[in-house]
């Protein structure tokens, strides 16, 4: 097993989390900014035209979510993006990354009957962001897919989906393109794909077929992706001069001792996680570990699909939380067939008995800075494209018994970005082309199927009280983190 101190020292990690972090440490063009998704933040979920998505059905599912919760008014982000907005700018960060819900522009998800309240809507958000000289991010899609397009044709199993993908991505570039000059296609596929067809802790919740369908739902994103890609690629980048990317998420993976197997297992969890999508897009198929323990339960790409999918992205978006130490498995007791496909096991402590990092809230979430300053030196050599962190973040759990002074001062989250931006810091230091930096999140929202038990954001939401938004320290301390390389800046020129 690994030894913590050993560890940390062989890699220059002794001070990791301790060492102060400047503006001053990033590039002048780096980009600082907050994320969120529609159905955790919007609410209206009947209003303005829009149509209902696997979200909606799945969080009044018994039993789904833990709280009982639903999205149907979240933080009601509808009603008051102006007041959010005017926080984002009042805060000093200079990006936004949100996601425009499919089923707001076609309810039905078809393609055949835009919403022109939905189109209007994104346009005041967009317009917005741009009067306070905020960059607007714009996801396509964040999990929340149109239910016509699930219960009429199985959502993301059929391949007719990337039909419907694409035009529902060419209204959104030809309706916003000439400002937003930042596109996602699809955030976290893996989430979708395990989360919504094998564990079936997601929407739309299956697990009757679990060795088939996740592969399959992840096939289809990746070649929807592709395809919106090429509809930007040839109608619009000229004109609008915008990127795309795609958002993937991983964890690191540190191996638990020098053991070839346990180096192997490491390299093959990053395999199962980022080389499930982002291999395709640069070598035309998936990872050979994949191919090898999977066999005929991964799709194929015919010869056709693989020229299409090659170099179909301009920036890769990391979404990272946190890390674990990874050692081999002879046996795995994971019910998931993707988990068990891995032979893995995920490990939580060092050698001793020491916590790898400071726990959140969610069981799954220990602060681990060092873990993505090494994850985005691995995407880096691996795949040399533009990164940008779309997410990271840590979250409290909502306390009835705090005080809301109680709540406000989140030391720990401040601990964590202090960390996590410092290895940020020290990935460009080595050579990474790092791009940009997103909170996760701006508010305290819905998350998914936590419900409302979980707080994520720098602004505290009151949800008995108005939903009242009340700035944590955290956000202040973001606030002055920007400011002084603001002001430092102005005093240079």
């Amino acid at each position: 097993m690994v030894k913590k101190e050993e560890f940390l020292r062989e890699n220059g990690f002794e001070k990791e989390g301790l060492e102060e972090v400047s503006r001053s440490d990033f590039p002048s063009d780096f980009v600082f900014g907050v994320a969120t998704s529609a159905y955790q933040i919007e609410g209206a979920s009947k209003e303005g035209g829009r149509g209902p998505s696997i979200w909606d059905a799945y969080a009044y599912t018994e039993g789904k979510i833990l709280d009982k919760s639903n999205g149907d008014v979240a933080v009601d982000h509808h009603h008051r993006y102006k007041e959010d907005i005017d926080l984002i700018a009042k805060l000093g960060f200079s990006a936004y990354r949100f996601s425009i819900s499919w089923s707001r522009i076609f309810p039905d998800g078809l393609g055949t009957n835009v919403n022109d309240e939905g189109i209007t809507f994104y346009n005041n958000i967009i317009n917005a962001l741009l009067e306070k000289g905020i960059q607007p991010f714009v996801t396509l899609y964040h999990w929340d897919l149109p239910l016509h397009l699930e219960e009429s044709m199985g959502g993301w199993l059929n391949k007719k989906i990337i039909e419907y993908f694409a035009v529902y991505a060419d209204t959104c570039f030809a309706s916003f393109g000439d400002r937003v000059k930042n596109w996602i296609t699809i955030n976290e596929p893996l989430q979708t794909a395990v989360g919504g067809y094998d564990a079936g802790v997601n929407a739309p919740g299956r697990c009757e077929n679990r060795s088939v369908e996740p592969y399959l739902a992840a096939h289809h994103q990746i070649l929807a992706h592709a395809a919106a890609v090429s509809i930007y690629r040839s109608k619009y980048k000229d004109k609008q001069g915008g990127q795309v990317g795609l958002v993937v998420d991983s964890e690191w993976a540190e191996p638990n001792s020098d053991k070839i197997e346990d180096k192997s297992a490491a390299a093959r969890h990053l395999d199962f996680h980022l080389g499930w999508f982002l291999r395709p897009l640069y070598y035309g198929d998936y990872p050979e570990v994949m191919r090898e323990r999977l066999g005929d339960q991964l799709p194929k790409f015919p010869e056709e699909d693989k020229k299409f999918l090659l170099n179909s992205l301009d920036f890769i978006g990391l979404n990272h939380y946190t890390t674990r130490l990874i050692s081999h498995a002879t046996e795995s007791t994971e019910e998931c067939h993707y988990d068990k496909a891995q032979q893995l096991d995920r490990i939580v402590e060092w050698e001793g008995g020491d916590l790898i990092g400071e726990k959140a809230a969610s069981e799954w979430l220990y602060a681990v800075p060092w873990g993505l300053r090494k994850i985005i030196n691995h995407i880096s050599q691996k795949y040399a494209t533009p990164i940008y962190v779309t997410e990271n973040g840590m979250d409290d759990e909502d306390n009835d018994s705090l005080s809301l002074n109680e709540m406000l001062d989140d030391k720990m989250r401040v601990r964590y970005y202090k960390g996590y931006l410092a290895s940020v810091a020290q990935a460009i230091k080595d050579g990474a082309d790092v791009r940009g930096h997103f909170a996760w999140s701006l508010l305290d929202n819905f998350e998914w199927a936590q419900g409302y038990t979980k707080r994520f954001g720098l602004v505290y939401v009151d949800y008995k009280n108005g939903l009242t938004r009340h700035p944590k320290s955290s956000a202040y301390w973001f606030s002055r983190f920007l400011k002084d390389g603001a002001n430092k800046k102005g005093k240079e020129q």
